[in-house]
């Protein structure tokens, strides 16, 4: 999703072009749709970092029961905050690029598909590109639809539709958690606060691993404040940026340069050559962090 979604954060202002009607959908043919025109491509990105940080988070890949609870206490999972209908799951775990669903969903085949015909083939398209090394997927998001497509379609191992900037986790969903290892936002962190990290992180004595992709265009500082006083440590890749999606217009393009310089970032070659970048951060216990810096974790380019 892109952070043009404000559903998070009511009368938040926004100056980028709003995508709303296609993030609740009875499935995602609207959202590649759309995007693939403007060439979204953060959860391309996110596929090798989320890969890379698994086993260093604490999750191993290896086969687990569908179960809430093993034996030895609750499973190891990975929690995608505002998944929409699943996409960062259908990478991280299948053989499959972002190039490839793009084609898959604006296909004309695809777009002949009844709903229910489609949900049918996904699950077969994705049970045969399963990885070997998959991970339990949580999907938590407030558009109830695409939860229920990232579900049917065997993406979301459990999904869960809340919104934890106004509300407490529900019980279902603080069990579910219990065993989260590494969470991840690919979009919406701009209206996104500790609100809703700190009921998952709270009175865990090894919380997860948070990686967030955050628009350059606003400052993720109040975040890692915030999150400080749970005794974790947020460090920013200042080696790179990633690319977004290109602008709608020339408004948005003015919007996004006076947003990046007044947050402090130069947009020169960047959001100046036609396209929003993103930052990753990583939030983590402290001690972790100073062990191994962030720059150490991550794939090379």
């Amino acid at each position: 999703m892109t952070t043009a979604r404000n559903q998070y954060a009511s009368g938040t202002p926004t100056q980028m072009t709003r995508f709303d009607d296609i993030y609740d959908q009875p499935d995602p043919r609207a959202y590649f749709s759309a995007l693939g025109t403007l060439g979204y491509q953060t959860p391309h990105h996110a596929q090798g970092v989320f890969r890379s940080l698994l086993p260093l988070a604490g999750l191993s890949g290896v086969p687990q029961r569908p179960a809430d609870e093993q034996e030895g206490g609750p499973r190891a999972t990975l929690l995608d905050i505002c998944c929409s209908y699943g996409i960062n799951a259908a990478l991280l775990n299948h053989h499959v690029t972002l190039e490839e669903l793009y084609e898959r969903y604006t296909s004309p085949q695809t777009a002949r598909l009844t709903t229910a015909e489609l949900i049918e083939s996904d699950r077969t398209y994705y049970a045969a590109r399963r990885r070997p090394d998959a991970v339990p997927v949580i999907g938590l998001d407030i558009a109830s639809s695409a939860i229920a497509y990232g579900r049917a379609a065997g993406l979301l191992d459990a999904g869960f539709v809340e919104n934890l900037e106004v509300a407490a986790p529900s019980p279902a969903l603080y069990r579910a958690t219990r065993g989260t290892r590494l969470i991840t936002v690919t979009g919406g962190a701009s209206f996104l606060s500790t609100h809703t990290f700190r009921p998952l992180l709270e009175g865990r004595q090894d919380p997860p691993w948070i990686a967030a992709f955050v628009l350059r265009t606003g400052s993720y500082q109040h975040m890692a404040d915030g999150l400080a006083l749970l005794g974790l440590t947020t460090e920013k890749d200042a080696s790179r940026t990633y690319p977004q999606r290109r602008f709608t217009d020339v408004d948005e393009q003015r919007y996004a340069i006076a947003a990046v310089s007044a947050a402090g970032d130069d947009p020169r070659g960047k959001e100046t050559d036609g396209h929003f970048h993103t930052a990753l951060h990583l939030t983590r216990p402290t001690a972790q962090a100073v062990a191994r810096p962030l720059h150490t974790l991550l794939p090379e380019d």
